[in-house]
């Protein structure tokens, strides 16, 4: 045997104690699994989904907590992407027939923003001209309609007539409010208003010159492993965005046409402003093309009695069941793949939450959500051909001239 025998008995020492931690680590490990093996299956997987789902749902509180925070910012973004969406189609159109970036940038903004101008300046006009009329009428209207709760079947009183229109309006103004005051509610102060519309104007005016600079800039912040599934997926997001654009637009179009042609047919008074209404009520889908037509029906009913307004009615209902039914199927196709029910849940979760934004920006973000997701589960970066010029970030193509 080698070593003196101190070595020989620290060695011997060593290899005990190691046999001793080795029985408790095996110990332990039979302990482990027996514990775990006593729990059902089912809880397992659902504590292994619920803590997943805690730090989900703490960094969904952090990220809107600075997007509250930020609402200054946030709002003016988010209303500039949504508007590039808009103008994109026609702009790229324009790059692709070798129309200097600079002239279409011009020519797309003030289309722009002469479109929204004149259709303002038609609801003013036509509110000047007929605002005298239609407020005698509705006093007139009013006042046989409390006269007719009093003498005919339901006999109320005047205080119960009071006390019922003091609760309208109360229900009425807390709903203002909610929609007026949400999270992100950017203030009613005209200096608010100005710097958020200066601001968003800036932010669209730098999407549409360098948007391929501000994107390629922001993968740098990924890591460089992921980046080419942020690229990917952001671009599937974009062009849903641009395609809901693009049919909201067609359809709030249709819907503002319809409604305020029949209510201008069947002789009903601010058919232009109610127009106006339903166009920019139908970026809101589903909820505010009915807010706007209700109020089609209102006056109707005000200035032209119960049977017009029965037809301005059903002429508000068939243009949304066109809409609902022809429309957005045939228009949205798969690229949009947010059911009508999400829509509509989507929509009043954001009022809710957010106010006039948050329903305005919720379908929108909703379907960018929804492609992102999707892409990033099936891996389509893997697989996905290179990009054709479609996106806010990608030079669009210029066409190749024939050679002989």
């Amino acid at each position: 045997m080698s070593g003196t025998e101190p070595e020989r008995g620290e060695r011997a020492s060593a290899t005990s104690r190691g046999s001793i931690f080795d029985a408790l680590r095996d110990r332990s490990r039979v302990v482990t699994t027996d514990t775990a093996a006593s729990v059902p299956r089912g809880l397992r997987v659902a504590t292994a989904y619920s803590w997943r789902l805690i730090v989900i749902a703490a960094a969904a509180a952090v990220l809107i907590w600075l997007i509250i925070q930020l609402k200054l910012l946030v709002i003016p973004l988010l209303i500039s992407i949504l508007v590039t969406a808009l103008l994109w189609p026609g702009f790229t159109w324009m790059l692709r027939r070798r129309v200097p970036k600079w002239l279409a940038i011009i020519i797309a903004v003030l289309t722009a923003i002469a479109v929204v101008t004149g259709l303002f300046w038609l609801a003013v006009w036509q509110i000047t001209r007929q605002w005298s009329s239609v407020q005698e009428s509705t006093v007139v209207a009013m006042t046989e309609f409390r006269q007719y709760l009093i003498d005919g079947p339901l006999h109320l009183t005047a205080g119960q007539i009071d006390g019922l229109l003091d609760q309208a309006w109360m229900f009425l103004q807390q709903q203002a409010e909610l929609l007026l005051s949400g999270a992100l509610a950017i203030g009613t102060t005209l200096g608010h208003v100005v710097t958020g519309a200066i601001l968003a104007l800036f932010i669209l005016l730098c999407l549409l010159a360098d948007g391929a600079g501000i994107w390629r800039w922001t993968t740098r912040i990924f890591p460089r492993a992921a980046r080419p599934a942020v690229d990917g997926a952001a671009k599937q997001g974009w062009k849903t965005v641009v395609n809901y654009a693009r049919t909201q637009l067609l359809v709030a179009t249709i819907d503002a046409i319809g409604i305020g042609l029949g209510a201008f047919l069947l002789g009903v008074p601010l058919a232009i402003p109610v127009a106006v209404l339903v166009f920019l009520g139908a970026f809101i889908p589903f909820v505010g093309a009915i807010i706007t037509g209700a109020l089609a029906v209102f006056l109707a009913l005000v200035y032209n009695g119960p049977w017009i307004a029965l037809w301005m009615l059903v002429v508000v209902l068939g243009v949304q069941q066109l809409e609902g039914h022809v429309l957005q199927p045939l228009l949205m196709g798969s690229a949009v793949k947010v059911h009508p029910l999400a829509v509509v849940l989507v929509v009043a979760g954001g009022a809710m939450i957010a106010g006039i934004p948050g329903a305005l920006f919720a379908v929108p973000l909703a379907a960018f959500v929804n492609v992102v997701a999707v892409y990033l589960s099936k891996r389509g970066w893997e697989s996905a051909a290179p990009p054709t010029g479609d996106y806010i970030w990608s030079t669009v193509p210029r066409p190749r001239r024939k050679t002989a």
